[in-house]
């Protein structure tokens, strides 16, 4: 793994708002506290989430997107990019492969993380479609798209945007981590960050206990001490 030291750039890859805060946002937070440079970039704008069709899916876009962004500041995460596409449609493709290859090149970053593109069959709700495809075509984008210049060369003809080669992905949601964050101390910001998606969770009851309980069950399986939180990762090495 890389060491911490030399993890200045993370670009975070998701398919809906708020799967960033379910997924990693104790773990961002804390790259945060280090000084990282953190980037969220959100396929959809997830006008299909939330359970009381009061608004249009125009409306919900509208709403989810300024949720997340406000999820985002709870961790420190100003720098927020929405691709627009349809919450619930999302299959891997060339032109998603290549969307997420342009802000790979222009962000830079050493670590990806994004959803695991596998189905977890023992714990079906990182599994979404959208989930899977985003995860997919991330990894795609990371090997080989973005660190090979003959890879989608009008990303350097016309945009200028140099090849780069990501040195780590971060898979959340899968069924085999390999790598556990004490995310104790940023455990009130990851719950600040998630209540902020209220369309979401606020018709939740238990919300807050159903997530330390998530996070202590992370924490029991790396082997922590009792009390503390935890996300976990499969890690996979891509220099």
């Amino acid at each position: 793994m890389l060491p911490e030291n030399e993890i200045n750039r993370v670009l975070v890859v998701t398919a809906h708002p708020d799967d960033a805060d379910f997924g990693a946002a104790g773990s961002v937070a804390l790259f945060g506290d280090r000084g990282v440079e953190v980037t969220y970039l959100v396929v959809t704008d997830g006008d299909a989430g939330g359970n009381e069709r009061t608004l249009d899916h125009s409306g919900m876009a509208e709403l989810r997107r300024a949720e997340q962004t406000a999820a985002a500041k709870c961790v420190g995460v100003t720098d927020l990019r929405f691709l627009g596409y349809s919450d619930g449609t999302v299959v891997p493709s060339l032109d998603l492969r290549k969307a997420i290859a342009r802000v790979i090149r222009q962000v830079r970053p050493d670590v990806v993380i994004t959803h695991h593109p596998d189905r977890n069959y023992q714990f079906v709700a990182p599994s979404h479609p959208d989930h899977r495809a985003v995860g997919g075509s991330a990894l795609d984008a990371v090997y080989p798209d973005a660190r090979n210049p003959y890879a989608f060369p009008e990303l350097l003809r016309e945009e200028s945007l140099a090849e780069w080669t990501v040195r780590e992905v971060w898979l959340t949601g899968g069924s085999t981590p390999n790598h556990y964050v004490d995310i104790t101390d940023a455990i009130d910001r990851k719950l600040a960050a998630l209540r902020s998606h209220v369309s979401q969770v606020a018709h939740v009851e238990g919300f807050a206990e159903f997530v330390r309980g998530r996070s202590a069950a992370w924490a029991e399986q790396a082997g922590f001490d009792e009390g503390r939180y935890a996300e976990g990762f499969q890690v996979v090495p891509t220099a």
